[in-house]
């Protein structure tokens, strides 16, 4: 069984105003978010604005992080498309770069079979000796992963886990009672972390912990030694922050609440744009009733 973690962060990328990359808040970020509660980071996923990075700023992107924090944290990277062969090259240049593992999200837009996503996952997993997660979240992609084609996944060489964004926990219950014990899963939605840890996930592949990251660790911590109730009291009080981070489309408002904490990410990269007056303000309410801004 390969351990990457329990707490991971879908690390959001740094722009400049003119909107390339922020090299030195790359490693900024990264150094961060280690040493507040992440035990890996995922870089160049969809929080990391992965569909508007070349292929030279993603490569570039593994090359700096691993530098920065490589040895204190696992570093996964998001390197899954709708291209089975554009996936391949991505992942074979992130092996060869030296992360420790990676991220593949179901393929968007096209609408594969489950045949399709086996086979698509066959051929990944074939290409690579690196640790796969595979990442299903219907919302983005058009299509769900049932369990039944995570299980016949989860069968295959050097398949890792799962980062379950499907909003089910009937679903995840199922892929759990599936899959063999060593396959895990994290959750893909900071508000359902507690409740699928509760049907078998181990933790969270998160963005609030951009902001909360070391409160999100003590609640994953506290419900793996049996202190049920602590992990409730946290969760409970955390959640309007696991909701408002998602109130317009993701990264938007991770970075704007990332610039009201001191820890500035610039803005993000059409299509996506700021969060609105109205959203502004609510993000800035719930990050003051957290005593996190004055």
């Amino acid at each position: 069984m390969v351990n990457l973690g329990k707490v991971l962060t879908a690390m959001v990328t740094p722009f400049k105003a003119d909107l390339s990359v922020d090299w030195k808040r790359v490693e900024e970020i990264a150094d961060y978010l280690v040493k507040n509660g992440s035990d890996g980071l995922v870089v160049h996923g969809t929080t990391g604005e992965s569909p508007t990075l070349t292929h030279e700023e993603e490569y570039e992107l593994y090359k700096v992080v691993k530098k920065v924090v490589g040895g204190r944290c696992k570093i996964i990277a998001g390197t899954g498309s709708n291209s089975t062969e554009t996936t391949i090259k991505s992942t074979k240049r992130a092996e060869e770069i030296g992360v420790d593992g990676v991220m593949v999200v179901v393929p968007y837009y096209n609408k594969p079979s489950q045949e399709g996503l086996y086979q698509h996952f066959k051929a990944v997993a074939d290409n690579t000796s690196l640790p796969i997660i595979i990442y299903n979240i219907p919302g983005r992609t058009g299509i769900n992963m049932t369990p039944e084609t995570t299980a016949r996944i989860a069968g295959l060489k050097n398949i890792a886990g799962l980062k379950d964004a499907a909003g089910s926990l009937d679903q995840t219950s199922s892929t759990r009672q599936l899959c063999l014990k060593e396959f895990t899963i994290w959750s893909g939605d900071d508000s359902l972390t507690l409740p699928m840890m509760s049907v078998g996930a181990v933790g969270i592949i998160s963005v609030a912990s951009h902001i909360v990251g070391k409160e999100i660790a003590q609640m994953v911590a506290a419900y793996h030694s049996g202190d049920v109730k602590k992990a409730a009291e946290i969760h409970l009080r955390l959640m309007p922050i696991f909701k408002v981070l998602f109130i317009t489309s993701n990264p938007s408002p991770v970075k704007y609440a990332l610039e009201l904490i001191g820890q500035p990410v610039g803005k993000t990269r059409l299509p996506l744009v700021e969060p609105s007056e109205g959203e502004k303000a609510q993000i800035k309410e719930v990050l003051k009733r957290l005593g996190l801004i004055g």
